[in-house]
C-alpha cells in the first residue's frame, strides 16, 4: 500500500491541550487550531518525504524506514528518531517521549500522537 498522495485535514481531537503540553504559546495555538492543513506524502520504497502545510507554516520531514533521521516536531524542535513500518499501512516512531502513529486505510490517514496520558488525533482524506 502506497502512502503517496495529498491529504486534507478533516478533523482533529485534543489540539489545544496537546499543543500546550508541547509548550506552544497560546497565540500560536489559537491561530493554528482553525487553519486548513494539507499533508503531501511521497513514498519511494522505504524512503518518505512528508510536507505538512498549515496556513503559512510548512513542516518538512524526510526519512527512510528503519534508519535514524532528524525529524522536525510540531513545535519546531528537531529530534533524532527511527521510523518503523508495522504491516504495510502503519508508520510508528517515538520522539522525545511522544509516540507517533500514522495509519493509512484506503483514502484516509489517521495520525495519532500520544504524550503521557494525552492523545492528539488528526484525520485526513486523500484529495
Amino acid at each position: 500500500m502506497s502512502f503517496t498522495g495529498k491529504y486534507e485535514l478533516q478533523s482533529q481531537e485534543n489540539f489545544e491541550p496537546f499543543m500546550k503540553a508541547l509548550g506552544l504559546p497560546e497565540d500560536q495555538i489559537q491561530k493554528g487550531k482553525d487553519l486548513k492543513s494539507v499533508s503531501e506524502i511521497v513514498q519511494d520504497g522505504k524512503k518518505f518525504k512528508i510536507t505538512v502545510t498549515t496556513g503559512s507554516k510548512v513542516l518538512k520531514n524526510e526519512f527512510t524506514i528503519g534508519e535514524e533521521c532528524e525529524l522536525e516536531m510540531l513545535n519546531g524542535e528537531k529530534a533524532k528518531a527511527v521510523v518503523q513500518m508495522e504491516g504495510n499501512n502503519k508508520l510508528v516512531t517515538q520522539v522525545k517521549g511522544m509516540k507517533s502513529v500514522t495509519e493509512l486505510n484506503g483514502d484516509t490517514i489517521t495520525h495519532t500522537m500520544t504524550l503521557g496520558d494525552l492523545t492528539f488525533k488528526r484525520v485526513s482524506k486523500r484529495v
